[in-house]
């Protein structure tokens, strides 16, 4: 089962995690820290989650990283100024599977 709060602490999930585990022991339980992320992940173990779900929180960092380096290649009227920001070709390579 998955739970969502769109409370800023975890305590609703906290609690509901504790109550979900005395019912239900061996069920997976699974959370999406999205607005009460300053839990850590060992606080909702403990509390009977069995899985967190960071959910838009790389594309949320990847938006930022994408407006700056469109902004650069604008201003230099090139990508060059972009490197720093860049994953190396030679590390995209290795994450297209081999046929």
């Amino acid at each position: 089962i998955m739970i969502h709060s769109s409370q800023k602490t975890a305590d609703e999930i906290l609690k509901f995690s504790r109550a979900f585990r005395q019912q239900w022991p061996d069920m997976p339980l699974v959370v999406v820290p999205s607005s009460y992320n300053g839990i850590y992940e060992s606080e909702l173990a403990e509390a009977g989650v069995s899985l967190v779900i960071y959910a838009n929180h790389l594309l949320r960092a990847a938006y930022p990283a994408m407006q700056e380096t469109a902004r650069r290649i604008l201003t230099h009227q090139r990508s060059k100024e972009c490197d720093d920001l860049c994953m190396p070709i030679s590390d995209v390579i290795t994450l297209i599977p081999a046929p």
